[in-house]
């Protein structure tokens, strides 16, 4: 993917009509100083939400809860409950807050299936999708925006999202001839077991085996990082962000079966069995977990393989060959239930009635509680565990994400602008506007662009600092090509004075601040973030353009 060249930020403040004496002044020479910096220093504290479903041991959801039913505890301490939702049916009551914007922001649902078509056959694989066709057409609640992305080695979207059940599935159904390239790892596999079978020492069968178990380890490596690609890109999207998951299994430890192999082919020769634990991949599905649940998503996992048997041909052909296939399945599912159940969602394994369990799925979306707290350390960066319990509710099953990492303001604008990038989502509460003043040829064929951004001067909050009010705005810049290739996002400080008699008739007027991005050649994308420093309100917009294109 080809990376965009986004050089040279080079601010002039100009101000809008007749505010020039006001805001007209280029950024002073203490932007950014410690000065400023104490001017404008405050703990920009984000709520964080968790989604928490409540069934009976039977999976029937549980509704009719309060906020005091609920305890909450960060690393095992006691922490208040300050934001509390109820959902049930699309329908939330709680105590939110007065403005119905949150409240609308945190019941959007972005749901992306993930078909998995490294890890899938394609058998298994088109009547799992059949199943999700069906469910994305019946069982989602209404206004639910539904992505669809495949991975063969890297991610493709194939579908961007649509609240549309319509084009959802078209999108699925278009999946259905595209190959499934587990069918040559499970031919690998049966190779492999015959040839442990016929093996006179092992020796040498050994080196065989590891290097199958490394083949693995490197697919698999590939389909974690695309998993935490995407994941990383829902990162700025509002509300419920949900990712299903389809696979026939990811092995935890690639190859452990065959290392048992080896052990009952050859049980007095010391075949060594901890060497499986050279290719553990538990610590980089943790990373995901931990990615997955920095970021607020939930990841439900669907076994396409459904119920399984046992499918070694004879189990006296190889002694313990009944055993194999049970380590084997083992090793393929538990980091399908590593990954949902510690982020909250269901792992769908060992069931061929897939429209029941993704039912549950659906039901998870319209009918859940959301706790909401405020992290003690909110720009810590730390990773925290959490944990929610029920009081006085014996037999209740609760589940939630376990865990979350406190977040600089700086990496969530970073997150908001790039979803404004991918995804085309654009909260703008400020108001700003993003426009393309005009481009010229530039050194190696890239072009100078010069980009405008007005922000209501009404919707800022100002400080007093001597004569002057100041405002100061944190911008957030980044750019996309048509290839989806992507600059590194920047970001820069705006200080905006304005002497104090005139704030009140500044407050109709537009604060514009203008920049020079060099760009290539082609259709691209910008996206500026805007946060608002003392009052604490950001905003994100966008504009598409032609570089280089005749005027």
């Amino acid at each position: 993917m080809r990376s965009l060249t986004l050089v040279s930020l080079l601010g002039v403040a100009l101000a809008a009509v007749t505010l020039a004496a006001a805001a007209g002044a280029e950024p002073s020479p203490q932007a950014g100083s410690r000065a400023d910096e104490t001017f404008a220093e405050s703990i920009d504290v984000e709520v964080v939400n968790l989604e928490v479903t409540v069934t009976d041991r039977q999976g029937r959801r549980v509704t009719g809860l309060g906020r005091d039913d609920f305890e909450l505890s960060v690393e095992r301490e006691p922490t208040a409950i300050t934001h509390f939702l109820a959902v049930d049916d699309g329908a939330a009551g709680g105590s939110m807050g007065s403005d119905a914007a949150p409240r609308a922001a945190a019941q959007r649902i972005f749901l992306a299936v993930y078909v998995d078509n490294l890890n899938l056959k394609p058998f298994t694989r088109n009547r799992a999708l059949r199943a999700v066709r069906a469910w994305v057409r019946d069982g989602l609640p209404a206004g639910t925006e539904v992505m669809v992305v495949t991975h063969e080695r890297s991610l493709h979207v194939r579908l961007p999202f649509s609240s549309d059940p319509r084009r959802v599935g078209e999108a699925l159904l278009e999946l259905e001839p595209l190959a499934g390239l587990r069918v040559h790892a499970d031919a690998d596999r049966r190779e492999m077991l015959t040839l442990v079978e016929e093996a006179e020492s092992p020796q040498s069968v050994h080196g065989r085996v590891h290097q199958q178990a490394e083949s693995i380890v490197s697919d698999m490596r590939l389909t974690i990082s695309s998993l935490k690609e995407l994941v990383e890109t829902l990162a700025g999207l509002p509300g419920r962000k949900v990712l299903l998951h389809l696979s026939d299994g990811l092995p935890m430890r690639p190859g452990e079966d065959l290392f048992h192999a080896i052990n009952h082919r050859f049980p007095d020769q010391g075949a060594p069995l901890l060497e499986v634990h050279r290719y553990d991949l538990t610590r980089d599905l943790q990373k995901l977990v931990d990615a997955a649940n920095t970021h607020g998503v939930t990841i439900h996992a669907l076994d396409a393989e459904g119920l399984r048997t046992y499918s070694y041909r004879d189990a006296q052909e190889l002694p313990g060959g009944a055993r194999l296939d049970q380590v084997h399945i083992s090793n393929l599912q538990a980091s399908l239930h590593l990954l949902t159940e510690e982020t909250g969602g269901l792992p769908i394994v060992n069931t061929n009635a897939f429209e029941t369990a993704l039912a549950r799925v659906g039901d998870d979306l319209g009918h859940y509680y959301s706790l909401g707290f405020q992290p003690a350390a909110p720009e810590s960066e730390r990773y925290h565990r959490v944990k929610v319990e029920l009081r006085d509710r014996p037999g209740l099953l609760v589940r939630h994400r376990e865990g979350y990492r406190d977040r600089p303001v700086s990496d969530r604008m970073t997150d908001r602008t790039l979803a404004a990038l991918h995804y085309g989502f654009q909260p703008n509460p400020l108001g700003i506007e993003v426009a393309v003043l005009g481009s010229s040829p530039h050194e190696d064929g890239q072009h100078l662009v010069e980009i405008s951004v007005s922000i209501p001067i009404g919707k800022l909050a100002f400080l007093p600092l001597g004569g002057l009010h100041r405002a100061r705005a944190r911008l957030y810049v980044g750019a996309k090509d048509a290839e989806g290739g992507l600059a590194p996002i920047q970001d820069l400080v705006v200080p905006i004075d304005i002497p104090g008699e005139e704030l009140e008739r500044a407050r109709d007027q537009h604060y514009l601040y203008t920049m020079s991005l060099l760009m290539r050649r082609g259709r691209q994308v910008v996206a500026v973030g805007v946060h608002d420093e003392v009052g604490g309100t950001s905003s994100v917009a966008t504009w598409s353009l032609e570089v280089g294109a005749p005027r």
